[in-house]
């Protein structure tokens, strides 16, 4: 197991449980009465709803052609919890069954499962490998005693057992880069009869289904800002029902998370957080006040709810005042080097860097006539157009496209711009090179 991965296991963690019980964290709240929103992959014979029962995760990998590919695909599989009564001789299904102190509901809990395969890159170029994924099921019963030890009936667990398959093939790309598209198909084959609802169908589906991707060499390529020089490989990139995204920490490379919700590159969990609230789109301090503030009554629901539930009303009730506080706000110092500084980016150096316009040379100190073509719109640009300016900078936009930062050579104030950093921006086609004027630098 891999640092990377294992520094990812975290955001991972959080994906799993997004939605998975949401506050009052009561199977009698509404809005916990339709579960398992995210990443829900049905049987495929089950149509009744709109939901995938494959999904297809596609990256770009550089320098990784002979690099090791560990998979670790992570779902829940749900557990039916069924709540019977003695009746007679047999068991009739309720809701609810009390003992006096404890409280038993009919209610689905999950299982967290997790498959992990590696492969070899070379063995994937060209070829599609299968792996097969097969979970089995299970089946455990629990008595209901009264406080006289009489029994009142049973609660009965069962997994219904899961079939699914990753579809993984790799395709070299043309180029001098040496990128590897890596397409992952996952797919759920459990069996479905047609008939049933989709609470049943959710017993056979995986849930909040993700996949870790992890490499031994090269680099992942980030799909949402990538390199200029692999944005058409990145638009050839198919996504579906999945969004992977760069999860090794800040700078890392060599692991991605593909989630059924759509994040940010280098997501990580704030470290003032106490516990999993199942639900990271929420506040953490405002759950836990609102948790503080349930009855008794419907604190005990809650804890028959589900294991889960039962930790976060705990949580919440023994959270210490120092934890609430530093739930209220933090104050987080950025690094020395704003990212929006060109110092904060070793690959660029505006002193020295140059631009060909023309055939020549553009660099800082260069002479240039300004020509701004038709793309302007500012009126302002009229005034400018044939007139002399220094290149102070050679600069590289978001997407990497080169930018001339000027001022003119005729300013009084270009000192003072130039010590403000003020300056003028145009493309390297709106600019002509110029040569130094005879005699500069003679005695």
């Amino acid at each position: 197991m891999s640092v990377a991965m294992d520094n990812a296991r975290k955001v991972a963690d959080a994906v799993l449980y997004e939605g998975y019980l949401l506050y009052p964290y009561r199977a009698s709240a509404a809005k916990n009465r339709v579960r398992w929103q995210f990443g829900v992959l049905v049987p495929p014979a089950y149509t009744a709803t709109s939901e995938p029962s494959s999904s297809v995760t596609e990256c770009l990998l550089d320098g990784a052609a002979n690099a090791l590919v560990r998979l670790r695909l992570r779902f829940l599989h749900v557990k039916e919890r069924r709540v019977e009564r003695a009746d007679g001789g047999g068991f009739v299904p309720v809701d609810r069954l009390d003992t006096g102190e404890r409280s038993h509901l009919t209610f689905d809990e999950a299982t967290e499962r997790e498959v992990e395969h590696v492969l070899a890159m070379p063995a994937l170029l060209g070829v599609e490998r299968t792996v097969t994924v097969r979970v089995p099921g299970d089946r455990s019963e629990e008595a209901v005693l009264s406080g006289a030890g009489e029994p009142l009936g049973r609660v009965v667990c069962e997994h219904r057992p899961l079939h699914a398959v990753l579809d993984v093939t790799a395709e070299a790309g043309a180029g001098p880069h040496g990128l590897v598209k890596l397409r992952v198909r996952t797919r759920n084959l459990t069996g479905w009869t047609g008939d049933g609802t989709r609470d049943q169908a959710l017993r056979r589906s995986l849930v909040a289904a993700h996949l870790l991707i992890g490499v031994t060499a090269g680099r992942f390529l980030s799909l949402s800002d990538p390199p200029e020089w692999a944005r058409p490989a990145a638009r050839g990139c198919v996504n579906e029902n999945t969004w992977p995204v760069l999860v090794a920490g800040p700078g890392g490379r060599d692991a991605v998370l593909s989630s059924p919700i759509i994040l940010y590159d280098h997501p990580r969990v704030a470290p003032e957080s106490p516990g999993d609230l199942c639900d990271a789109t929420e506040i953490d301090e405002l759950l836990h006040l609102r948790t503080r503030t349930l009855t008794e009554e419907e604190k005990r629901e809650a804890a028959a709810t589900d294991p889960r539930a039962a930790e976060i009303v705990r949580l919440a009730g023994e959270l210490p005042p120092e934890m609430m506080e530093r739930l209220h706000g933090v104050m987080r110092h950025e690094p020395a080097t704003p990212w929006w500084d060109p110092a904060a980016d070793a690959a660029v150096s505006p002193d020295t860097d140059t631009v060909t316009v023309a055939g020549v040379e553009v660099a800082k100190g260069s002479r240039v006539r300004l020509t701004p073509g038709r793309r302007r719109a500012d009126a302002h640009d009229m005034f400018l157009a044939g007139r002399t300016a220094r290149v102070e900078a050679v600069l590289s936009d978001v997407d990497g496209a080169p930018h001339l930062a000027v001022t003119l050579e005729e300013d009084p104030g270009a000192d003072l711009h130039r010590s403000h950093g003020r300056y003028l921006y145009f493309a390297p086609d709106e600019v002509e090179p110029l040569a130094e004027p005879s005699g500069k630098g003679s005695a």
